[in-house]
């Protein structure tokens, strides 16, 4: 159909009416709100968020960067509380959304107008062409965060490599010429105002931790200026506030790693911090349908301290059964990890255990799961019945659910069966020979015992090349290396 200059003019005015009302439906009985972030213009804007409401220097920070002149936006749940005398060219952004309140007034996107953004700590004072310098240092190389240190303090540049499968973050020594993946100390974040409002999380505390933990993963350079901010001198702090900005910095860095999805940090020096998966925590996924966890629909492995209790679960049971004369084998998926890496496979969520059926009464927690439900032992495992047939299962606590599975076979005519049978493709008969003997294979941080001739019982389990060969626990659903 030809379309006439009138037509056309008429679709044209009919789309920017609709467009006119979508915006003035987005706030209605006020004043018009922009559609979209307003167009960027050259400068810098500095915006606080790095402070404490109970103890802060912020309008003396803010003071001292409106003074350049340039413009100052303390960014905040809520606005702090005691008031802070800011002056002028400073406002406050609140960011926790209020009924009474439009939510463009809570996107920090729509205020920052400036091409540029640095991010200051509490108690920065501002050095006349700095900001203009660290901006220029962008500009003209291929980092995307410029970093320039507050005080006389050197900051400590760091290595940084993310593994979000592993949920794993792992610092190691800086690269040369000032390129680190993050910092450590007090330090002023400069960076384009798009590339931090296209941040998943652009705002979360500790800043810091979040702009490299992300920075990192898009593979965005950072580059470090020698030069330094100065800092405002700190008051003494009395014990009482040093204590509850200590707590308060924990809490956050837990919250933040949590929404990240990193569950370990590997630092600088070997040490590691842990984030989850202890004994008074539920277990860190759901219910696993189809033998598939949800977490590897979402392209990721076994969270590391699910692996990490799995390993102690594990230790605690095979020392158990040793201890009580029961006759164990490493069985299934556990067997394979044993047999290519010593260890739990990467992706797997319980560890399985053969046990001669003969041998349970032998053991007092298998004996009194047996009969009158689940026991706690002594160190916080609970053993029980299974309620969905006959094998047992050994938690690592009443809370947290990871598991031991201990499957009872019993030999018949030299072959070894057992009465339950879950369907799984591996779950079948196999000879007694490979019992007899049993034998020492290296798993999980200890010394277990195995069928003695491991390949001949994975193959027979899993079919040919099952060592060499990986996979999922159900690859109809989800295959390694897919997605």
């Amino acid at each position: 159909m030809r379309v006439t200059p009138c037509q056309a003019a008429l679709a044209g005015a009919i789309s920017l009416n609709l467009l006119l009302l979508y915006c003035a439906w987005l706030r209605p009985g006020g004043p018009m709100p922009r559609c979209r972030p307003p167009r960027e213009v050259p400068g810098v804007t500095v915006l606080l968020r790095e402070f404490e409401d109970f103890e802060n220097d912020l309008a003396g920070t803010a003071r001292s960067f409106a003074a350049l002149p340039t413009p100052v936006l303390v960014a905040a749940e809520a606005a702090p509380y005691p008031p802070v005398p800011l002056p002028a060219g400073a406002q406050v952004l609140p960011l926790r959304p209020a009924p009474d309140r439009p939510p463009r007034d809570t996107r920090p996107e729509l205020h920052v107008r400036t091409r540029h953004v640095a991010l200051v700590p509490d108690g920065t004072r501002a050095v006349p062409g700095l900001l203009e310098r660290m901006r220029a240092t962008l500009e003209a190389g291929d980092a995307r965060l410029v970093v320039a240190p507050v005080g006389t303090a050197p900051l400590r540049c760091l290595g940084l490599r993310v593994e979000l499968r592993e949920w794993t973050a792992r610092y190691g020594p800086g690269g040369p010429g000032g390129a680190c993946g993050a910092v450590e100390g007090a330090a002023v974040l400069l960076l384009r105002t798009r590339d931090l409002f296209n941040l998943s999380f652009p705002l979360v505390r500790p800043l810091p931790t979040a702009l490299f933990v992300q920075a990192a993963l898009r593979g965005w350079g950072l580059r470090v200026l020698p030069e330094a901010f100065a800092a405002a001198p700190a008051p003494p702090a009395s014990p009482h506030s040093q204590w509850k900005a200590e707590s308060l910095a924990g809490a956050r860095r837990r919250r933040l790693l949590r929404e990240l999805g990193i569950k370990r940090e590997v630092l600088a020096d070997g040490r590691e911090r842990w984030y989850g998966c202890s004994k008074e925590t539920a277990r860190c996924f759901g219910t696993v349908h189809a033998r598939t966890p949800q977490y590897l629909l979402a392209g990721r492995w076994t969270p590391p301290c699910c692996l990490r209790a799995l390993r102690e679960t594990a230790r605690h049971v095979a020392g158990a059964l040793e201890a009580a004369g029961v006759r164990y084998w490493l069985e299934g998926g556990s067997l394979l990890g044993a047999v290519r890496l010593q260890d739990i496979i990467p992706w797997d969520y319980d560890v399985d255990l053969g046990i001669y059926r003969e041998d349970t009464s032998k053991c007092r927690w298998l004996r009194e799961a047996a009969a009158g439900g689940p026991v706690e032992d002594a160190e916080g495992f609970v053993w029980e019945k299974a309620v969905e047939g006959d094998f047992f299962r050994v938690h690592y606590s009443r809370t947290n659910r990871l598991h031991v599975d201990l499957w009872p076979f019993y030999a018949r005519a030299g072959v070894m069966t057992k009465d339950t049978w879950l369907g799984h493709p591996q779950d079948v008969e196999f000879p007694e020979h490979f019992l007899r003997p049993r034998v020492p294979l290296p798993f999980a941080g200890f010394t277990a015992m195995a069928p003695n001739n491991a390949r001949a019982f994975l193959e027979l389990k899993f079919g040919p090349g099952a060592i060499e060969n990986p996979e999922y626990p159900n690859p109809a659903v989800k295959r390694l290396g897919q997605g």
